[in-house]
């Protein structure tokens, strides 16, 4: 455990985003973090995208293989931020209903009957959507809307999120059968895709030291919602210079392979690139990346240094990449080594 200590949570002057400095959001971010970390044996640099895209008000799909963490992780962010928790084991039966909700017939007031609205788990506010690619793609669909517009819609009635509302959705990427794999459109709503790789032998012996004893490790409260909308607010009135905005506008370009600045690699394996989604998300999370570094301005090296994350799931291969094995992420580092913006 992390001997760090909590910031209160329910402190008012952090619930407005002009009482809070650069140095303040440093701070309570890196008290989010380290509590994560305090449950969450190495996987860093997934922590830290992770706490990025939920600053910046953002969703993320978490890749990995069965057992490393990815609940347990989300869980963390839950109780360090006083977040109300729901996680949906995604299942080839569930239906939209299941998730966004339903009207239901019940007795009312002087004998009649009226339909009544029973909000289903999506009105919470984190969500996990466990193996998100066992559902249909009709239940998938049903996440689209809140993802992107923050309301759902049942009946012809049209019903707020949560304030603050994410969606952590997780997904296997070994065992294929009975899966569903995500729509592009879908893909393109998630601002980060990381992959949660197997830890290293002492990360592994710390994991299993950590859990099999008889005590549970917590993530402690260090922030409510109020404070992480409000960090939210202030990440975005972070600058960024003309060629910092452009360095973004032309790395997403030249993922296409018709785009300006378009590498040959690109031209050879990528049937299309980036959308201007990912140019938003490089943007948004350089700010959120800008002060955890201690800096009130964005850097072309924030960029670059999220353009994984930011891309990897928004560049398609053609089928010659998918033959050969080419990664997304070899792609974008051709990119990075190569782009030139004047």
């Amino acid at each position: 455990m992390h001997a760090n200590k909590p910031i209160a949570p329910y402190n008012a002057d952090m619930a407005d985003a002009n009482a809070i400095t650069p140095e303040k959001f440093a701070e309570v971010a890196q008290q989010i973090e380290a509590q994560v970390s305090s449950v969450i044996v190495g996987q860093r640099d997934v922590i830290r995208h992770t706490l990025i895209a939920i600053i910046a008000g953002n969703h993320v799909l978490l890749e990995g293989v069965p057992g490393l963490g990815k609940t347990s992780l989300v869980r963390a962010f839950a109780d360090a931020l006083s977040l109300r928790f729901v996680r949906i084991q995604f299942t080839p039966d569930l239906m939209p209903a299941d998730i966004v909700g339903t009207d239901i017939l019940e007795e009312q007031e002087g004998g009649k009957r009226g339909f009544r609205f029973q909000p289903g788990p999506i009105f919470a506010n984190l969500i996990l959507a466990d193996e998100i690619n066992r559902a249909t793609p009709k239940t998938q669909s049903a996440l689209l809307e809140a993802m992107q517009e923050r309301t759902v819609s049942v009946l012809g009635r049209t019903y707020a999120t949560s304030k603050p509302f994410f969606v952590l959705a997780t997904q296997n990427p070994i065992e294929m059968e009975g899966t569903y794999p995500l729509p592009e459109a879908q893909l393109d709503r998630f601002m980060f895709k990381l992959n949660v790789r197997f830890p290293k032998v002492e990360e592994l012996t710390a994991i299993i030291e950590q859990t099999t004893g008889d005590k549970a490790s917590r993530a402690e409260k260090v922030a409510d919602s109020s404070t992480l909308l409000a960090l939210s607010q202030f990440a975005r009135q972070v600058p960024a210079a003309s060629h910092v905005t452009r360095f973004a506008a032309a790395l997403v370009a030249a993922t296409h392979p018709d785009g300006e600045g378009a590498t040959e690699m690109v031209k050879k394996y990528v049937r299309y690139g980036a959308s201007p989604r990912g140019a938003q998300a490089l943007l948004l999370g350089g700010r959120v990346l800008a002060l955890l570094n201690g800096r009130y301005n964005v850097a072309i090296e924030d960029l670059k240094a999220l353009a994984p994350a930011a891309l990897r799931h928004r560049v398609l291969l053609n089928f010659e990449g998918q033959a050969e094995g080419i990664s997304t992420d070899a792609v974008i580092a051709d990119v990075l080594s190569k782009l030139k913006v004047t």
